[in-house]
């Protein structure tokens, strides 16, 4: 016995405005979290139902099981259908049918289905009704406690799904058990999840959000000596001082300390790593261009900087005043807005190196979602 995955990813989006299953949700995609779901609870290979926007993401799939793509239909039903004939499935094996869009579904939801479909033919994942149900016709309240709400996976056997489908014809069917229901004979509902939700509407989409975002936090520090013949540039601002930071590339030590923290916070080493002051395409170089390219490392990752904060430590000169232009040139390079980012300066008091005017120093902290 077989069980093959049938995983839906034809959906047009259009009440959303955005294609749902390949813009990211956190750290993955609707379409990655989905496929990996099925591949990790039981699944032995997966048939994907693609569109051409879809099929992208799905050809760039890492999964420990066999992948198989096809073409979407018109309906959710053809696409079903073109999915379990390009499965080429044997008697016995089992169809786990899916929508990419319930990417939240619960592990124990999939299996569950799937061991129903092995011992009594079908498996559909499926949640009680808790809300007041009315007929609108009749103004009566229907009786809840023989009504359930249906969501994917929905697992039966092979040859029966298939013959239901075949049978069905050009009807349309959103739901998989109805078919099987007319067709095939009585559907053994199994225990769904409240995750197992639908991203349909922009609403679902923004809870979604909110409720896989995982804050990274990072730190970092940095300090230069002070000397002569050399620009003093912090944040990206040339500020008039009768000395400048003595380093490989500009010395900004407040664009250095920043890096840090933005490369901590999504485990991407440091800037020592990364631009080694031993590399002479590095020299003089602007920390601007470096911290773009921090920038980019961090899209690439999947990472949104929510917050940036960093505090200069120097005796002189003033700080200040220059701040407002270097959160300007922070808030472009980083892509994130001016009230994301908190610059502030201190003194030490006339104590250590900074207070001696032997040294600039900067500490940042950086949350990412």
């Amino acid at each position: 016995m077989s069980v093959i995955g049938v995983l839906l990813c034809g959906g047009s989006s259009q009440r959303m405005g955005f294609n749902k299953l390949t813009t990211p949700l956190g750290e993955f995609t609707a379409l990655e979290r989905s496929a990996s779901l099925l591949a990790h609870t039981g699944c032995d290979r997966l048939v994907i139902a693609v569109t051409a926007e879809t099929r992208p993401a799905a050809e760039a799939l890492h999964l420990p099981v066999p992948v198989t793509l096809c073409d979407r239909g018109s309906t959710r039903g053809q696409s079903v259908l073109n999915a379990l004939r390009a499965a080429q499935g044997q008697p016995g094996d089992i169809a786990v049918i899916h929508d990419a869009a319930r990417c939240f579904q619960s592990p124990d939801a999939v299996r569950a289905a799937i061991d129903s479909a092995k011992e009594n033919g079908s498996g559909v994942a499926s949640l009680p009704m808790t809300d007041s149900v009315f007929d609108t016709d009749t103004q009566q309240p229907l009786d809840r406690s023989r009504l359930v709400r249906t969501q994917t996976p929905q697992a039966f056997r092979y040859e029966e799904i298939l013959a239901a489908y075949e049978q069905a014809g050009d009807q349309n069917a959103t739901d998989d058990a109805a078919l099987y229901a007319r067709f095939i004979g009585p559907v053994t509902f199994t225990p769904g999840c409240s995750t197992g939700y639908k991203l349909t509407t922009v609403e679902d989409w923004n809870f979604a959000g909110a409720s896989c975002i995982r804050p990274r936090t990072g730190t970092g520090f940095d300090t230069h000596v002070l000397g002569e013949g050399r620009k003093l540039i912090l944040g990206g601002v040339e500020i008039p001082f009768e000395k400048g930071l003595i380093a490989h590339s500009d010395g900004d030590v407040l664009l250095h300390a920043l890096m840090d923290a933005l490369l901590g916070a999504a485990s991407l080493g440091d800037i020592g790593h990364l631009f080694p002051d031993k590399d002479p395409q590095y020299e003089s170089i602007s920390s601007r261009i470096l911290l773009r390219e921090v920038a980019r490392r961090l899209r690439e990752q999947r990472f949104t900087v929510a917050h940036v904060d960093v505090t200069v430590i120097a005796q002189r000169p003033k700080l200040a005043p220059y701040f407002p232009q270097a959160i300007q040139n922070i808030a472009e390079d980083l892509g994130i807005q001016p009230d994301q980012v908190s610059l502030k300066a201190t003194t030490t008091e006339g104590m250590n190196d900074e207070g001696r005017g032997l040294c600039i120093s900067a500490q940042a902290i950086a949350n990412l979602i």
